[in-house]
């Protein structure tokens, strides 16, 4: 019994930039949250040593905010190009596979 084989989707142009967004989105998110949690607790530390009340709100704004807005350029500009690449490695496989047949 031979094996059927089954053709690759054609690539959605449209679509690259949707999945560039959100993914974009989603790291920045988690860059977010990792940093978020690393100012919480590096705020909370300095505190305790320096004998002060934490002020939790600069974690937001001098942490996390920053790292955020870094990570979600270095994560844009390498899923772009990523993506790109990806979108016409698919797109040529796709018309080599056509002309095969």
């Amino acid at each position: 019994m031979p094996a059927a084989s089954k053709a690759h989707p054609l690539p959605r142009w449209y679509l690259v930039p949707v999945r560039i967004l959100i993914l974009t989105f989603l790291c920045a998110l988690l860059a977010f949250a990792l940093s978020l949690l690393l100012g919480i607790i590096g705020i909370v530390i300095r505190s305790r040593i320096g004998g002060v009340h934490p002020n939790l709100t600069s974690a937001y704004r001098h942490v996390a905010l920053p790292v955020a807005g870094v990570m979600s350029g270095v994560v844009l500009i390498t899923v772009t190009v990523v993506e790109i690449r990806r979108y016409r490695q698919v797109k040529a496989l796709r018309q080599i596979e056509q002309a095969s047949r």
